[in-house]
């Protein structure tokens, strides 16, 4: 538990991945309900860049690049090269592809695939990250 909830920002930061993967969720369940996939996809853009920001915190990624760069102070969770880092970078790609494909697309269906895209990125930077740092 103290993994997830040892202090405000893992707390805050657990809190934020649940309600993301709430409203991935939800969209997905009310799928046929959805009229404006573009509002989706930026509120989901907004919130998971946040949660991203957040969970970079709580794992240090910060002082992980400051200690690739300049070898000073401790690294972070995850060494800068390491299966959690690259994985993330390969799920942003998916995310920023869906972002701007997103309002130059003219029909709702596509906008709901991009979505999916995106809310696809999301997943696959949570599940990864977080079975790291379980099993890490």
């Amino acid at each position: 538990m103290k993994l997830y909830f040892g202090n405000a920002v893992t707390t805050a930061t657990t809190m934020m991945i649940l309600a993301l993967l709430g409203f991935i969720g939800y969209c997905g369940v009310n799928s046929a309900d959805i009229r404006y996939w573009g509002r989706r996809s930026a509120a989901l853009l907004v919130l998971g860049l946040v949660v991203c920001c957040f969970a970079a915190a709580r794992d240090g990624l910060d002082k992980t690049i400051q200690y690739a760069i300049d070898g000073s102070g401790a690294p972070g969770v995850f060494p800068l090269i390491s299966v959690p880092t690259v994985v993330g970078c390969i799920g942003a790609v998916f995310i920023v592809i869906a972002a701007i494909a997103t309002p130059i697309t003219r029909t709702q269906r596509m906008r709901e695939v991009w979505f999916i895209v995106m809310s696809g990125g999301v997943l696959l930077k949570i599940a990864v990250i977080e079975i790291a740092r379980i099993f890490g």
